[in-house]
């Protein structure tokens, strides 16, 4: 499993497509993908706007818990 696998399971719970939060957090698609898939660091303030989307913590996101 990659570094953000909740990432792209979060986005895929939603029917949501990379680039629908490519435009979310105003950046490219390349560059969301990138970042899904932990080949490049997803800033913090990302990290925070998506688990404020995702009615989310942001350790869940990074995999530092189980519980929402």
């Amino acid at each position: 499993m990659y570094r953000y696998q909740r990432l792209r399971d979060l986005r895929e719970d939603k029917d949501l497509l990379q680039r629908d939060i490519a435009q979310l957090l105003a950046t490219s698609e390349r560059q969301y993908s990138r970042w899904e898939t932990g080949f490049s660091e997803i800033p913090a303030h990302h990290l925070i706007t998506l688990a404020d989307y995702y009615n989310t913590s942001v350790d869940y996101i990074l995999g530092r818990t189980n519980s929402k």
